[in-house]
């Protein structure tokens, strides 16, 4: 009994010792593409056991995936190793899959108002040293920045100009001043960044820089500046000829949700009354006003076509010399005046003559 434990024990050890070693070494008959960098093995062997798996392949597909990732793991093991904080790790070659990429590239920077000024204008930018020397501390500083040199606000005593007001605080100005300058800058930039996107920028009240508004203009911005206040222009005074602007009128408004039942219920019947009324509703006074609105229109576009037609007979010139609508002595054929047709006669004879007389006594058709 003794002999036979230690054989058997012997021989589960040889079995554990075959199994780890069919656990580190596998067999291929084509063998994998590695590609280290990107930790990436391909596998061209045909799946001969996936096709005699059945319908349920998964036992075959995890032993396969085993297999190809010990495979991977054997090839980082003969990688040059060094250590990193006290950790052995692995220097991965440079990767030789391209792998496509999650994002797309970025778009360039799009350039400022300057960059464009000056790739127009062929102006190259000078590259500054950012040191210069400090006449006032006899050292070299920075040209920009904290601790700059020529850094006129640490100076505890300023010059009054003399076109300046003697009373005046010539520190408060110079910080109002640079205070303005960030604030311009400021703008520059976000107008660049609004621009890059094609953004509209908004109109100061819609006025612009140059000075010359037209009338359109000015009445916006007006009206912009009497409603800026804190009753929304409700108290600010008007002109003597003023007209109210537009826009300015009462606010639509709407029922409540929840309020008055019977006055919401008279609302709904007099609606469903009007719809299943056979009978339109019609306004006459507003038809009578339309009907008389289109007659007026016919008429004065009758009147002037009539106009157009006398103005073309009688005030032209022809082609052959011979004035239309000239007085007779003028040996042109006279059609009559402006009007169009004239008659020579008087208007108290019977005979009604049409056209002028000519000098000879013979007289037109």
């Amino acid at each position: 009994m003794e002999g036979q434990s230690v054989e058997e024990l012997l021989a589960k050890a040889e079995q554990d010792e075959a199994e780890k070693l069919q656990r580190i070494t596998v067999h291929k008959e084509l063998e994998l593409e590695f590609d280290l960098g990107n930790l990436l093995a391909s596998d061209r062997n045909p799946p001969t056991g996936l096709r005699c798996a059945g319908p349920t392949p998964e036992a075959e597909l995890r032993a396969l995936a085993r297999d190809n990732t010990q495979l991977l793991i054997n090839q980082l093991w003969q990688l040059p190793t060094e250590r990193v904080e006290e950790t052995i790790v692995a220097r991965l070659p440079e990767p030789t899959t391209r792998l496509p990429r999650e994002k797309p590239l970025p778009r360039p920077r799009p350039l400022t108002r300057w960059q464009q000024f000056a790739r127009l204008k062929g102006i190259r930018p000078k590259k500054k040293n950012n040191l210069v020397w400090d006449e006032v501390s006899s050292q070299w500083r920075r040209r920009w920045g904290y601790q700059r040199a020529r850094d006129d606000t640490k100076e505890w005593l300023i010059e009054v100009p003399g076109n300046a007001d003697p009373l005046e605080d010539q520190f408060a100005k110079r910080i109002q001043a640079k205070k303005e300058r960030v604030a311009k800058n400021e703008l520059n930039r976000l107008r660049n960044l609004a621009r890059a996107h094609k953004m509209q920028l908004p109109s100061a009240a819609g006025l612009h820089p140059t000075g010359h508004q037209s009338k359109e203009e000015l009445g916006r911005a007006m009206q912009v500046a009497k409603v800026s206040t804190a009753s929304v222009g409700r108290f600010q005074e008007r002109l003597p000829k003023e007209k109210a602007p537009r826009g300015s009128g009462k606010k639509r408004k709407f029922q409540p949700l929840f309020g008055d039942f019977a006055a919401e219920k008279k609302n709904q019947l007099e609606l469903l009354r009007v719809m299943n009324s056979k009978k339109p509703q019609l306004d006459v006074t507003r038809a009578t006003n339309k009907q008389m609105r289109e007659e007026d229109q016919e008429e004065a576009a009758k009147r002037r076509k009539m106009s157009q037609k006398g103005k073309r007979k009688g005030g032209r010139q022809g082609p052959g010399g011979k004035r239309k609508g000239g007085p007779p002595s003028q040996g042109g054929k006279r059609r009559g005046g402006l009007g169009g047709k004239m008659n020579s006669g008087p208007p108290g004879l019977g005979n009604k003559r049409k056209g002028g007389q000519r000098p000879g006594g013979k007289r037109r058709k």
